[in-house]
């Protein structure tokens, strides 16, 4: 069961990986995660300012990682592709791999209601919670607190108005063309993420719940 979650700046991909992961016992492979293990200062400096790795760089770190041995199974992917080429070269790896695409679910989500979530952000640097200032049923209950280990909340460099406005422009310009490439040649599941992560989830499930017992 491979699934690949295909999203604007914050639609929660990386928190579906997360679910998806966790109830079907498969990887969750965030390619932002992969980049940030990279000792290279230029590469995150350029990411925090709402820059992408290269496309290169990207799908050589994913093919290593596709070969590990818990990819067997499936894997839930998060972050990759960002655009046709990567599109087109994930092909390529999954071809030489001989692992079939599985299933395209995109995340839909409107434009204020990302930004909302990327510059209101605070997190808890000790137990990794999320939490908003500018959305009512995100709010920690004391301000700058974590509810669950009263730790202080901080707002990560990168989630500013400026870096969402480049990461979304982005996303419009070189990552939507992606979505009509996979309609065009294969089955793509949308999910409506505005509402909150348990609604998206439950959505989620009846798609791979579904697809998954016809197998």
């Amino acid at each position: 069961m491979n699934i690949t979650l295909i999203a604007p700046p914050a639609a929660g991909k990386g928190t579906q990986a997360k679910k998806i992961s966790k109830e079907y016992g498969i990887p969750h492979i965030s390619t932002g995660d992969l980049l940030r293990k990279i000792n290279d200062e230029n590469l995150h400096q350029s990411l925090k300012k709402g820059q992408f790795a290269s496309d290169e760089l990207v799908t050589n770190l994913l093919k290593e990682r596709l070969k590990q041995t818990d990819c067997q199974n499936g894997f839930v992917l998060d972050g990759y592709p960002r655009n046709l080429k990567q599109a087109k070269m994930y092909n390529q790896i999954l071809a030489e791999l001989n692992i079939p695409l599985g299933y395209i679910i995109v995340l839909d989500l409107d434009k204020e209601i990302a930004k909302k979530r990327i510059i209101g952000r605070k997190v808890c640097p000790n137990c990794g919670a999320v939490f908003n200032d500018l959305l009512e049923d995100s709010k920690p209950k004391q301000k700058d607190v974590c509810d669950n280990c009263q730790n202080t909340l901080v707002k990560r460099e990168d989630d500013n108005e400026n870096t969402f406005e480049t990461r979304f422009q982005i996303y419009m310009k070189q990552t939507e063309p992606i979505i009509n490439y996979y309609e065009q040649n294969h089955q793509v599941y949308h999910v409506n993420s505005g509402i909150n992560s348990d609604y998206t989830f439950n959505e989620i499930k009846k798609i791979i719940g579904g697809l998954y017992d016809q197998h």
